[in-house]
């Protein structure tokens, strides 16, 4: 099995980045670790505090934003760092090449109950024309992003990963403490019978959508004339995960009962990286009308709705969000 380090040497990556990699995935290996102790490091549970998203912030959510921009502030290859976890951005090294945004650990409702969650990271050039401690260093579509990842901390501890060149999957030897390529490439295929998606939120999607899985449900009988499973995590990047090694769809859609803040997840640091992903695994992901990789971000914190997958179920949700 080839190392984490010549896969990228032979997709010509260049070696700023490489060691930009490396070194938010020494992190990971951290959390890695700390996640794997659990109650025995005294690191589950939650604190008294709220994130910008007025989320309850776990231990571990603290624990991992610490641990990764740390790091980053250390690498002198970034300029600024965006953080699900952080209320504005951070600058660090001046004139470095790099920006990074990230969710330190998302899917935390998990940490308690030994579920699946993970750490998602997306890398971009710096601008030179903004300040390190501007949010406008974001800015850019998701088209250019330079690498996008995650690493999904289950069983075995799993890093997705693309530089532009194909998804490929690797899985962290712990014996020797370093990432060994297990899929060279992803690919998802077109169609599917398994979907993903929070059906506790029903009775709050458009009339579409609600339309769209209610034909799901109906299997052989409906107009769809095939049976669909539900898979869901509680955790975007390991439902997302699913898709990519099995196909599938996984949707959040808009939140009709919520005009004043309608979508869940966040553009720069969830839905971004993971677009990047499915679509270099052959797959698709938009928002509910648009590509999700052709927005710029008007902000860090910004949230939109996700529909990604297997190119063909993707195409149907749309088509149902169309016509009704």
């Amino acid at each position: 099995m080839k190392r984490l380090i010549p896969c990228l040497e032979q997709d010509n990556v260049e070696i700023e980045l490489i060691l930009l990699i490396k070194t938010i995935l020494t992190a990971c290996k951290e959390i890695s670790f700390r996640v794997g102790q659990g109650a025995l490091s005294n690191v589950l549970g939650s604190t008294l505090d709220e994130n910008i998203q007025g989320e309850t912030q776990k231990k571990l959510d603290i624990i991992s934003n610490q641990l990764l921009k740390d790091m980053l502030l250390e690498s002198g290859k970034v300029r600024t760092i965006a953080s699900e976890e952080e209320d504005s951005v951070v600058a660090a090294t001046e004139g470095a090449p790099y920006i990074v945004a990230f969710d330190p650990l998302d899917g935390s409702s998990n940490i308690d109950i030994n579920g699946q969650i993970g750490t998602i990271f997306t890398i971009y050039r710096a601008k030179d024309d903004v300040p390190a401690e501007s949010e406008l260093q974001f800015s850019q579509k998701g088209t250019e992003q330079v690498c996008a990842g995650y690493v999904l901390y289950g069983p075995s501890t799993m890093l997705a990963l693309t530089t532009g060149g194909p998804s490929r999957l690797y899985t962290l030897d712990k014996t020797q403490g370093c990432y060994l390529l297990t899929t060279e490439q992803m690919d998802i295929p077109t169609e599917t019978q398994e979907f993903a998606v929070n059906m506790s939120n029903f009775n709050q999607w458009s009339s579409g959508f609600t339309h769209y899985i209610n034909d799901l449900l109906l299997g052989n009988e409906g107009t769809r004339a095939k049976k669909y499973n539900m898979r869901w995590n509680g955790a975007m990047v390991g439902d997302v995960h699913r898709v990519l090694s099995r196909g599938g769809i996984f949707c959040y859609p808009n939140d009709i009962k919520k005009p004043e803040q309608p979508a869940k997840l966040r553009l720069l640091y969830e839905a971004n990286p993971l677009a990047m992903l499915v679509e270099n695994a052959n797959g698709k992901a938009f928002t509910e009308q648009e590509r999700i990789l052709a927005i710029a971000p008007s902000h860090i914190h910004q949230r939109v709705a996700v529909i990604m997958g297997s190119t063909q179920e993707v195409d149907e949700c749309l088509g149902y969000l169309k016509t009704n």
